[in-house]
């Protein structure tokens, strides 16, 4: 299977968050570290719409989920 080759601001945007990168280093500083007991998906700053589109994308190993996996781990870091 052929899956669409996308970058890790695309996943911002398909979230429906600015996606620059000063806002991609504001949020990730401002969100991480999340606690290792939180999935990705349940921690509390996500609406409903964008908590739903991280579950599904991993659950279907979608286009999107090797960036899914990247922005948990971004989330995780804590540097």
């Amino acid at each position: 299977m052929d899956k669409a080759h996308h970058r890790f601001h695309e996943l911002f945007a398909q979230l429906g968050l600015p996606h620059d990168p000063l806002s991609i280093y504001d949020f990730l500083t401002l969100h991480a570290p999340l606690a290792p007991e939180v999935r990705l998906a349940d921690a509390p700053f996500w609406s409903p719409a964008q908590a739903e589109m991280l579950r599904q994308q991993r659950c279907d190993d979608a286009d999107w989920a090797e960036l899914v996996d990247q922005l948990d781990a971004s989330l995780r870091y804590n540097g």
